[in-house]
């Protein structure tokens, strides 16, 4: 049996017992070592940190947005720290489950400070000097709760529905989102793209979201391809599908179309498309017949809108 069928059946299992979130990250944490805080894992990241505020400059005319907004906040909050070393005066991270702890964020803090003592942070952020000083006090004399932690770096932590957040009209000039869309599922998703489009600034906010099309077991079992996914039709992922970590396998096409169906605009896209001959391995489903060679091997892509 191929590993990521084990997975599956794993996650399956655990979908549907009370406490799955930690259940599921204990596993991952020390079976399929997944929600470690490694190198790679970070400076992924910190990419999209980059390029997020990079988007922003770009299409804001302003370096620093004010107040931000991420979805998805995870275990290791590495782009809303690298907003406060930035200099983003207030920033938000919302998330539906309470994944990140005291633990965690000092990890990610020590993981921060390291980089900036090696030289390698500049490479990713612009960092204000002070802003670290404050991240080293913090390693120096940890707070004993999260909440103290988050007060320091002007982090707002919410756990809530992304469908309706207690954030008023027009508040919000960066709203970003790493490797998230493609866990939501499509009403959901238009129902929480028309909540950021209330809340982000008129004239002039930006949104800059990352997505993830490639079928995420891949990312764990190498004898797939990144499209391996696309051979089943909904019925049939709908008994592999879990809901700790859901995909959706929405292609581009179906993103471009709930933000069309929203009237959010699409300022700009980056594409990244994968093999084609990786594509051509997979008896891609009938259910995708409408839609061309590359839109089904599109693979990673950024949207970014401004309002």
């Amino acid at each position: 049996m191929k590993t990521w069928i084990l997975k599956a059946i794993v996650q399956k299992t655990i979908s549907f017992l009370p406490y799955k979130h930690q259940i599921n990250y204990f596993f991952q944490r020390y079976v399929t070592k997944g929600v470690l805080l490694n190198n790679t894992y970070f400076t992924d990241r910190l990419v999209h940190a980059n390029k997020h505020l990079r988007f922003f400059e770009q299409y804001s005319h302003t370096t620093t947005p004010s107040t931000t907004l991420e979805l998805g906040t995870g275990w290791y909050p590495v782009v809303p720290i690298s907003l406060f070393l930035n200099g983003a005066d207030t920033i938000y991270t919302v998330d539906i489950s309470p994944l990140l702890n005291h633990n965690t964020m000092l990890t990610t803090i020590q993981k921060m400070v390291d980089y900036a003592h090696s030289n390698q942070l500049k490479n990713y952020i612009t960092y204000q000097p002070q802003k670290l000083a404050q991240l080293e006090q913090l390693l120096k004399n940890p707070p004993d709760t999260l909440q103290a932690i988050l007060d320091v770096l002007h982090i707002k932590y919410l756990i809530a529905d992304a469908r309706n957040l207690p954030l008023p009209n027009n508040s919000i000039s960066l709203i970003t989102s790493n490797n998230t869309f493609e866990h939501i599922y499509p009403n959901i998703l238009k129902a929480i793209l028309a909540e950021f489009k209330r809340i982000s600034q008129k004239n002039g906010g930006i949104q800059s979201h990352f997505i993830d099309m490639s079928d995420h077991f891949a990312h764990f079992d190498q004898s797939i391809t990144i499209y391996n996914y696309l051979q089943f039709s909904d019925a049939q992922w709908a008994l592999i599908d879990n809901s700790i970590q859901p995909q959706n396998r929405l292609r581009l096409p179906n993103y471009l179309q709930i933000y069309q169906q929203i009237g959010l605009p699409i300022t700009h896209q980056e594409l990244r498309t994968d093999s084609e001959n990786d594509l051509k391995k997979v008896p891609v489903h009938r259910q995708y017949a409408n839609l061309s060679t590359h839109d089904l091997a599109v693979s990673h892509c950024y949207l970014i809108s401004k309002l």
